[in-house]
């Protein structure tokens, strides 16, 4: 397959969870797509078929979804290239092995483990530290078609490979440093290298971007499309994400996969925002819409150096993705809130979630933090805290508690002004100052010690809900009269 558009691949193994690692590479991908007006395909590479379970496919496919990542080619959306796994692939990799074969640029070979694994031993005895390269056995080996056999490579022994990497520039690779590798196993499943370039050439790839770890396969990827008479796509090879520490980022450097992120209450975009910033910017900016990103990216603009996962400073991506309304609309956040509500116990409508937002915006880090905050404004009767209550729902508390409920009762137009000029005129013909009656309002309106504005929270639960709020706490201070 040719074309001229841009076309590049997102192709995970389902093993297990989706590691953040895996989305970067995800992410950098479709960016460019977008960017192009191109197509961005998904491929599973299920060859490894003792880890490979269906489950973590479709953890594969929540994922992206949930990021907002979509496909235009692949399981679940079709495409001209299919099919889009790799074992539904194998007659394909069996006809490309088998034009190799003829050409003379590929063989059977017929050696057994065991053989192998005896050379292997030999060079060890000879030199520990040597590497092991296989040393062309059945090169000249003719077939044996009774026996098992492996399809390898013919690699060029003189020569180089050399290619302009998108990100790191040029690189060039002595072919005196490749083995004949293996191209297909005996049961004709394919190894990486042949399984990828035969699905990138036949899916019309034009570029493939990934870890900079893959840098080592694009050499002998390279010479398998001129093998095959294919031109090679491009290549873009990225920075890795490593822990703080510096080694490989792994599970017990903290929350790795996508649906932690998810279940921890994280903004898909806010995660996509982190992500992309290990190896790209833009200038001293931080934090982006998913249009921004599209708008901004570019090859150039990718840097070379490893990043350090920082989960503070992930979280403070995250925040800034909730307080800011051009990053998250009222709407969305609503959408993403709402059933965290629901888990709680709580039925709030939309338009009263949206009204409550600009008391819990500024504080909230995570959705997961929002339906906690946002939890007084729909419980009825709200949590009290033991503690709270204990300080502020005193005796002496219940009758303000209920001269103010009173006075909220003679305010016709209820709004944080209007309350607000009420209470402070009550204060000022009682002789009291705000901070007399502003904890035990507080833990009497919402349950807790703490809370956004009191004025605010007035208006945003109502005249009426505010006053039974102080009624009820100032029963349950005159009852603290008698324990």
């Amino acid at each position: 397959m040719s074309t001229d558009s841009t076309r590049v691949r997102f192709a995970p193994s389902p093993t297990g969870y989706l590691h953040i690692g895996g989305v970067r590479t995800a992410l950098f991908n479709w960016l460019w797509a977008r960017k192009t007006a191109g197509a961005f395909v998904l491929r599973i590479e299920d060859t490894d078929q003792e880890r490979s379970t269906p489950e973590s496919v479709e953890v594969i496919f929540d994922s992206l979804r949930w990021l907002g990542l979509d496909w235009d080619e692949g399981p679940g959306v079709g495409g001209s290239c299919g099919p889009y796994f790799q074992m539904q692939r194998l007659a394909l990799y069996k006809e490309w092995s088998e034009r190799l074969i003829a050409s003379g640029k590929a063989y059977r070979c017929y050696c057994t483990k065991q053989e192998l694994d005896a050379q292997r031993e030999a060079l060890k005895q000879r030199d520990a530290k040597a590497t092991f390269r296989y040393p062309g056995t059945c090169r000249a080996r003719t077939d044996e078609p009774a026996l098992p056999f492996v399809v390898r490579f013919m690699a060029p022994t003189e020569g180089v490979v050399s290619y302009v990497d998108k990100v790191f520039g040029p690189v060039t690779t002595p072919n005196l440093a490749q083995q004949d590798f293996v191209l297909l196993r005996s049961d004709g499943v394919p190894l990486y290298n042949f399984g990828a370039v035969v699905d990138d050439m036949t899916m019309g790839i034009t570029l493939v971007a990934r870890g900079r770890d893959h840098m080592v396969n694009t050499p002998p990827q390279i010479m398998l499309y001129e093998a095959l008479g294919a031109k090679p796509p491009e290549f873009a090879h990225l920075p890795m994400m490593l822990a703080p520490s510096g080694e490989k980022l792994s599970k017990r450097h903290g929350a790795v996969s996508v649906t932690e992120y998810r279940d921890q209450g994280y903004s898909p975009n806010a995660v996509l925002n982190y992500l992309v910033r290990f190896g790209w910017s833009h200038g001293d900016q931080e934090v982006f819409s998913k249009d921004e990103l599209v708008a901004a990216f570019g090859w150039e603009a990718c840097g070379r150096g490893d990043g350090k996962f920082d989960a503070k400073k992930f979280l403070a991506v995250q925040h800034e993705h909730l307080k800011q309304p051009r990053l998250t609309s009222d709407g969305s956040y609503v959408q993403a809130v709402a059933p965290l509500l629901a888990l709680r116990g709580l039925s709030a409508q939309p338009e009263a979630i949206a009204a409550a937002l600009p008391m819990i915006r500024d504080r909230a880090r995570t959705y997961l933090e929002a339906a906690d905050a946002l939890d007084p404004y729909f419980r009825e009767p709200p949590s009290i805290d033991a503690a709270a209550a204990a300080k502020f729902l005193v005796p002496a508390a219940a009758p303000t508690l209920r001269a103010l409920a009173s006075v909220l009762e003679a305010v016709d137009s209820w709004t944080e002004a209007d309350v607000e000029a009420r209470t402070h005129a009550w204060l000022e013909e009682q002789g009291l100052a705000i901070k007399d009656v502003a904890q035990p309002a507080r833990v009497a309106l919402t349950g807790r010690s703490s809370s956004p504005g009191l004025y605010q929270v007035f208006f945003v639960l109502g005249k009426s809900r505010s006053i039974a709020r102080l009624l009820a706490a100032a029963e349950l201070a005159s009852g603290a009269k008698q324990s």
